[in-house]
């Protein structure tokens, strides 16, 4: 099991960095640019420190998101999430500080599974920023399950918002 996901890591590794090299660079003429689209790949909300470093939502020191989202019953990072974190491993990289991932769940399966699916998340999460070469020693995961939702309705639209890893 711990051999397919870190196979499975080191492919979207890589995959993230092909596409980064394939990424263009804006012009002088103002137009948006595929790097555009790293800060709009999922709705964040929630509030940003004030100091500008990590809170919920948006980072303010450049528009990055801290929040992920993840589909039904799984642990895998999205493109969006992918090209975000790489953000923050280059800002973690250069200014190591404490994060907390916080890993979430949304209501359906048990307590017990919710909890381990929360902590799968935070896990992704901590271990694409490692293998882009942060130190694992400043990352903490924990998982809250399904205990603290972003969304209180039992519908789809919420229970998406609350399948995420928040950066705190």
């Amino acid at each position: 099991m711990k051999h397919s996901t870190l196979k499975a890591t080191i492919f979207i590794s890589v995959l993230s960095l092909f596409l980064a090299a394939c990424s263009s660079t804006p012009s002088d003429s103002g137009t948006s640019t595929s790097n555009d689209a790293m800060s709009s790949g999922s709705v964040s909300t929630g509030s940003v420190g004030g100091d500008g470093v990590y809170g919920g939502g948006v980072d303010a020191r450049g528009g990055v998101d801290t929040v992920f989202y993840f589909e039904f019953d799984k642990a895998i990072l999205t493109p969006e999430a992918i090209s975000a974190l790489r953000i923050h491993a280059q800002r973690l990289m250069s200014n190591p500080v404490s994060v907390r991932l916080e890993g979430h769940a949304d209501e359906r399966g048990t307590r017990e599974y919710n909890m381990a699916l929360g902590e799968r998340r935070g896990a992704a999460v901590k271990e694409f920023l490692m293998l882009q070469g942060v130190n694992g020693g400043v990352l903490e995961v924990i998982s809250y399950g399904e205990e603290r939702p972003a969304a209180m309705a039992s519908d789809e639209s919420s229970w998406a918002q609350n399948r995420r890893v928040e950066i705190k």
